[in-house]
């Protein structure tokens, strides 16, 4: 039996991942612990007004942001979710490259999330915003 006030897994996923579909910060910020940390690709982490910061940037540059495809599970300690993402360039270009996330979830918050992306699908996002 679960606690009615911890969402599933799932719920919780979906409830992410469209916070930041719609540029909702809050709602994003909801979902995630106070000492939440991402590490994209083994890189330097993020903590999460690092994220909702780059989250928002990310959005400036892409239109029609969504996630596609997405694929879920739920491991012991939280959920994998993979996805494509998707959108429109500033130069007009399609945007879509796979990324996979891996969670840790701790009282119904993300504590920790391990993200894997495509790279070089995705260079198109780091040069707008350079730009």
């Amino acid at each position: 039996m679960t606690d009615d006030k911890v969402p599933s897994m799932q719920d919780l996923a979906d409830t992410l991942f469209r916070a930041f579909e719609a540029g909702d910060a809050e709602g994003a910020r909801a979902c995630l612990a106070d000492d939440f940390a991402l590490v994209q690709n083994g890189g330097r982490p993020m903590d999460r007004e690092t994220l909702i910061t780059f989250a928002r940037a990310f959005r400036s540059v892409v239109s029609g942001y969504r996630y596609e495809k997405p694929q879920f599970s739920t491991t012991d300690s939280g959920f994998v979710r993979e996805h494509e993402v998707c959108g429109t360039l500033p130069d007009g270009s399609e945007l879509r490259f796979a990324a996979c996330v891996v969670a840790e979830v701790t009282d119904g918050k993300i504590t920790a999330v391990r993200e894997y992306l495509d790279t070089p699908k995705a260079a198109g996002v780091a040069k707008a915003l350079s730009a």
